[in-house]
């Protein structure tokens, strides 16, 4: 299979070019020197000219644009190919991935204009929604080893694999949608931390999840 792109591949394009020109369109408007990194209090601890911002942008801009075409192509990269039961998962990925990436680059842009980052006025939500929509994905990823929960034990049984996706993949929906509502009422200083917690549940449960399962199955195969 050679890798090919496709005519929607424009919209990823469009999508990936949005925050440079609306940084465009702005950027007469920006003070000469504007806030560049924001402590976790959302207060700005280092400055720089605001035409740094067009660096920050384009690097944000490549790392998404990296991603997806990593996404894309997987099927055809996989030495194993094992990812090509999983390509149009692995498109709807690569599509999140990009949306994800822009927001994060307005929301950036935003916080230099304002000169705040207003960590509770939209990453949140942006990230729960991620994690919902990569929740509802999870259960059709099949057994690769570059995308899914891909531990020791999800990688040695397909069976661990099936159950701890089916298991992360509602997990991470439910979770995601959490974080999304708790912006609206948990306070701003207290978001961040919240936030941390939450992702490291998110992360913790599926990997105990696959070893205990493993484990099961293991043994219920050695009685039988």
């Amino acid at each position: 299979m050679k890798p090919t792109l496709h005519a929607s591949d424009l919209f990823i394009l469009v999508i990936i070019s949005l925050p440079f020109f609306y940084l465009a369109y702005i950027f007469n408007t920006l003070p000469q020197t504007v806030p560049t990194h924001f402590g976790i209090s959302g207060k700005p601890d280092r400055f720089s000219d605001k035409s740094a911002m067009w660096g920050i942008i384009s690097f944000t801009g490549g790392i998404s644009m990296l991603l997806f075409l990593l996404f894309r192509f997987l099927p055809n990269i996989d030495p194993k190919k094992t990812a090509k039961y999983s390509a149009p998962v692995f498109n709807k990925i690569a599509v999140a991935v990009v949306l994800l990436m822009c927001a994060i680059n307005f929301i950036i842009i935003n916080s230099a204009q304002t000169g705040a980052f207003k960590f509770s006025k939209g990453m949140p939500v942006v990230i729960g929604l991620f994690f919902s929509f990569m929740g509802n994905l999870m259960h059709s990823i099949k057994p690769n080893y570059f995308a899914g929960i891909r531990t020791p034990w999800t990688l040695e049984n397909e069976e661990t694999w099936r159950l701890t996706h089916q298991l992360g993949g509602k997990l991470w929906f439910f979770g995601g949608i959490v974080i999304a509502v708790a912006s609206l009422f948990i306070p701003e200083k207290a978001m961040p931390f919240f936030m941390m917690g939450c992702i490291l549940i998110l992360a913790v449960i599926p990997i105990v999840y696959s070893y205990t399962t493993f484990k099961k199955i293991e043994k219920r195969e050695k009685k039988s």
